[in-house]
């Protein structure tokens, strides 16, 4: 069951988890061993799906035997991709206690749970050792943490000298007005967002370099817009299959990061870095 208790529930895309149950239960896998190319279109919650997890890997240069930190791992999609693909070893840290508490079943059940170690909590405060992974990555994660001092700080020390991070995150591209806050708070739970510059030089006081900051707003706008033009298309289907509250909450949740993105006042960025000491 979803767990509505905890605030970053107002963002619509985190309740109704139990639509991944019954998708697989839909399609006959409901029950026994699964195939990580079975979760691709549930598992991906952020922008671009397995291609993007793809470029991550290619990027940081990922390799069998290194220890990976997923921060907001979600479902555990892209933690499953990297285990399956590269055999690394990663540790996914979810606050969500209902997706953590999924995400560890669908591991399991993809005969993972040998790579992957599910730790739910916040990211903050969640143990972790001491400079020990070689690389970090986070999907739309850091938009919902304000306090970056301190996240950035706590990423920086779980990494080894001269890892690597790789987040793909929201930005702020003007200055925002109230109505936009307010959309944020209360539709994406973010209840901070800086500009590209801030978020760089958030980035090098906790000790990062070789800072490089890609500007993925075209092509985001354009994947939010067919993704609702997608899912409109299927309302039938859907509704069919998982009822309609379900349907209303993700379309609401679908059709507010349009209006968000279409205003030009969030973009997206693809950002990579160097821890150094």
């Amino acid at each position: 069951m979803t767990d509505l208790s905890s605030p970053i529930k107002t963002m619509k895309l985190y309740t109704h988890v139990e639509r991944v149950e019954r998708e697989l239960a839909a399609q006959g896998l409901n029950q026994g061993p699964l195939a990580t190319e079975d979760l691709v279109a549930m598992d991906q919650l952020h922008y671009g799906g397995v291609a993007v997890v793809d470029e991550a890997i290619e990027q940081l240069g990922l390799q069998s035997g290194d220890h990976v930190l997923d921060v907001g791992a979600g479902l555990g999609g892209p933690a499953r991709h990297i285990a399956k693909k590269v055999g690394c070893a990663i540790t996914a840290v979810e606050l969500q206690s209902d997706l953590n508490t999924l995400a560890q079943q669908l591991t399991e059940r993809c005969q993972l749970g040998d790579q992957i170690t599910h730790q739910c909590g916040d990211i903050l405060d969640t143990p972790l050792p001491s400079q020990s992974f070689d690389a970090l990555v986070s999907w739309l994660t850091v938009l919902h943490i304000p306090d970056r001092d301190a996240l950035f700080s706590r990423c920086h020390e779980a990494i080894k000298t001269g890892g690597q991070i790789y987040i793909e995150d929201f930005c702020a591209q003007q200055v925002l007005s109230r109505e936009v806050k307010d959309q944020l708070a209360e539709d994406v739970f973010c209840h901070y967002l800086p500009s590209s510059a801030q978020y760089e030089q958030d980035l090098l006081a906790a000790g990062f370099v070789s800072i490089e900051m890609e500007n993925m707003s075209p092509d985001w706008t354009k994947f939010v817009s067919m993704r609702l033009a997608k899912f409109q298309a299927g309302a039938d289907e859907f509704v069919a299959r998982h009822g309609e509250p379900t349907y209303r909450a993700l379309h609401h949740f679908y059709r507010s990061i349009v209006r968000l993105f279409d205003s030009g006042a969030i973009g997206g960025l693809r950002i990579q870095a160097v821890a150094a000491r």
